[in-house]
């Protein structure tokens, strides 16, 4: 959709993004109000909030907007409202991640359970402020939860509809907190046997990300468009493969990419111990001094830059990454064949098309 000689990225497509920015300032400042209404002392709450708001790709916005859009529903302020929806619900999810992960920055900017700390120390308040900043994580979290089921159920989709798309956003909800515990879990028990060990993380994040980031938005709007199980279907065909590369780009990014353009420090999902499918190809393949590294550095809060490059030589020798990044590639190649196969109304093929790309090929 090119403006003059330029191309619009797709996730710009329609000012979707714009018009989801607007969206999310408009509905933080009418409840300024509901805060004010408990006391003024709540302006960090939604301070918090809107800070980690401004940020972000408006992925699966996108998703939900173009799979109404591919669905044949027209472009309307109602569909906008019901992306926007996700975005608040990915916040909640963010904020609760990272307090589970111990981690100190998103998107570039203190981690939410870190503001909140910091907070408590920079007026010297009694009681200890990590475990303020946990509380008020939790909150600032919560209340995403709630804003994002308001911002659904009142998006003005016809009522027969909504419901269809309640029931899918009700089980997106759910299931990612399986996830999350799916992924807490791993970390706290015994390492398993290596085949299983890549068949467990790959379900972690089916779950805890690529369900949830592509193949339910465009689930949740086709069926407020009023798709039938065919379409619903190809979109599930489509959107849980290209989830799944998403996610694993974000493995590898989250171990060798540039903290600049992350937002995170290099190596953080190594301090945090993940056994990602990137960990799990790396031990299947290691030989017992690569395995020995592995088992020492991964996990160590302290981990220093030694260790992280330690730990990436061995993710490099033995394969992983290459193994990654085919299955990626894999991946990729079965979400253009369900599109491919797809009947849906313009311009929502050329614009998931695009998303493909956007999605996976990136370095944030």
């Amino acid at each position: 959709m090119p403006v003059g000689d330029d191309p619009v990225h797709p996730l710009d497509a329609e000012g979707l993004r714009t018009r989801v920015h607007k969206e999310i300032d408009g509905f933080l400042a009418r409840q300024v109000m509901t805060l004010e209404d408990v006391s003024l002392d709540c302006a960090p709450l939604q301070d918090a909030i809107g800070e980690l708001m401004r940020g972000g790709k408006r992925l699966r916005a996108a998703f939900c907007y173009w799979g109404w859009r591919g669905a044949g529903g027209p472009d309307s302020p109602s569909i906008v409202s019901a992306a926007t929806a996700m975005e608040f619900f990915q916040s909640a999810a963010l904020i609760h991640d990272d307090l589970m992960d111990n981690s100190d920055t998103r998107r570039g900017i203190p981690s939410t359970h870190r503001r909140f700390a910091a907070l408590h120390r920079s007026r010297s308040w009694q009681g200890d402020a990590d475990r303020f900043g946990l509380a008020g994580a939790v909150l600032a979290g919560d209340l995403c939860l709630v804003w994002s089921e308001e911002i659904f159920a009142g998006c003005g989709v016809a009522p027969a509809q909504l419901s269809h798309g309640q029931r899918l956003f009700d089980r997106m909800r759910a299931q990612l907190m399986g996830g999350q515990y799916l992924d807490m879990l791993e970390q706290a028990v015994p390492p398993r046997g290596s085949g299983h060990a890549v068949e467990r993380a790959r379900q972690v994040i089916r779950y805890k990300s690529a369900k949830y980031s592509v193949e339910y938005p465009l689930l949740i709007g086709a069926a407020l468009a009023g798709a039938d199980d065919r379409l619903l279907e190809t979109y599930s065909a489509f959107g849980l493969p290209l989830g799944e590369a998403f996610q694993l780009r974000d493995d590898v990014l989250g171990v060798f990419g540039d903290p600049r353009r992350t937002g995170k420090p290099a190596g953080d999902d190594l301090r945090e111990g993940k056994r990602t499918v990137l960990v799990a190809k790396a031990l299947e393949a290691a030989s017992p001094a690569q395995a020995e590294i592995v088992h020492r550095l991964l996990g160590d809060p302290d981990l220093e830059a030694q260790g992280v490059a330690d730990l990436r030589q061995v993710l490099v020798e033995t394969g992983a990454l290459d193994a990654v990044e085919r299955l990626i590639d894999e991946l990729v190649g079965r979400t253009r064949s369900a599109l491919a196969e797809a009947w849906l109304h313009d311009p929502a093929r050329r614009v998931l098309d695009e998303l493909v790309e956007a999605a996976t090929a990136r370095s944030a």
